[in-house]
């Protein structure tokens, strides 16, 4: 059987929906006999003791290079990204790894397996911010009837952080998400992405911040590595929201076929990240409306204990 890691990164603040992500792993049968490790970006020593005692195994990374004070600013948690694509030497001999991010949580463990299939075939596997669903690519600043100026997300950091050819090399591309992937441990993605993220770093140019996915982007891009894009419904973007289906109690596509989503990812509600109390209002297959939570759903505040016999129980 091969040993697979689920990967992310927290710190104090997002403690509380870090559990919420651990707890929905392990509710799944499918999850036994994997590893959950995580990057220690700001947790307090007690956190880390809760979090070793139901089984995780904690990494505390230092920057992958030196990065001037400016861009940092004491946020230490941009750790969790400028590192991820050092995970596979901070959680060593694992055969496959799977990142999430830790504001994301499973409802379908089928796309799990979609995820670890398309690892197994040599590709980093992810999903992109492109879909019938998400209709806006990219922002225009008019002048007149004359587009000014056009922005997207590769553009706009490829060019700071790059010049201007890489970014126009990039432009016509839909982003590549790494809030979730899955990579072999070893896949030659990994020394080559390390390498761009350094290379980047290294120039202080551009947002730290963003320097995940921008690196991402031109690895399977520009310099070709292979990769595997599965559909927006296994990881979705709740930036854009879903429709519920009573009859499953599921979040659902807004559109047929309405396949049921696998991964939620909460972005773009600051404001439920921090409180699960936070509601919003959803459409549902039979034209009603409900107010309800992206917030994971069968989490309640189990001790440590509680959530160790659920992993002993899977």
């Amino acid at each position: 059987m091969k040993k697979i890691a689920f990967v992310s990164a927290a710190d104090a603040t997002y403690y509380p929906m870090l559990r919420e992500w651990i707890h929905s792993i392990r509710r799944f049968p499918e999850s036994k006999g994997t590893t959950i490790c995580i990057m220690d970006v700001g947790l307090t020593p007690e956190q880390v003791t809760k979090l070793q005692s139901i089984d995780c195994l904690i990494y505390k990374p230092d920057w992958p290079c030196d990065i001037p004070q400016h861009q940092i600013r004491g946020r230490e948690y941009l750790k969790g990204c400028v590192c991820r694509p050092f995970i596979n030497q901070y959680f060593p001999d694992f055969d496959l790894y799977i990142w999430m991010d830790p504001d994301t949580w499973i409802q379908k463990w089928s796309a799990i397996d979609m995820f670890i299939q398309g690892a197994n075939q040599n590709a980093i596997t992810l999903s992109a911010q492109s879909d019938r669903s998400y209709p806006r690519q990219i922002r225009i600043k008019w002048l007149g009837n004359i587009p000014l100026k056009l922005r997207g997300f590769y553009f706009s950091n490829a060019k700071a952080a790059y010049g201007s050819k890489t970014a126009k090399e990039l432009y016509a591309y839909s982003v590549l998400l790494a809030g979730m992937f899955s990579l072999k441990g070893d896949a030659p993605h990994w020394g080559r992405w390390q390498e761009l993220m350094i290379e980047k770093l290294k120039a202080a140019k551009g947002k730290v911040f963003t320097s995940d996915q921008l690196t991402l982007g031109k690895l399977c891009y520009l310099e070709g590595y292979k990769k595997i894009i599965l559909p927006a419904y296994m990881h979705w973007l709740c930036a854009f929201k879903p429709h519920w289906s009573k009859q499953t109690n599921m979040f659902v596509e807004p559109y047929l076929p309405h396949e049921e989503i696998g991964v939620l990812h909460i972005s773009g509600w600051d404001d439920m990240r921090t409180d699960r109390g936070v509601m919003t209002d959803f459409e549902t297959l039979d034209g009603e409306s409900i107010s309800y939570t992206y917030r994971y759903p069968y989490f309640n505040g189990e001790t440590e204990e509680e959530i160790n016999a659920l992993h002993q129980a899977a």
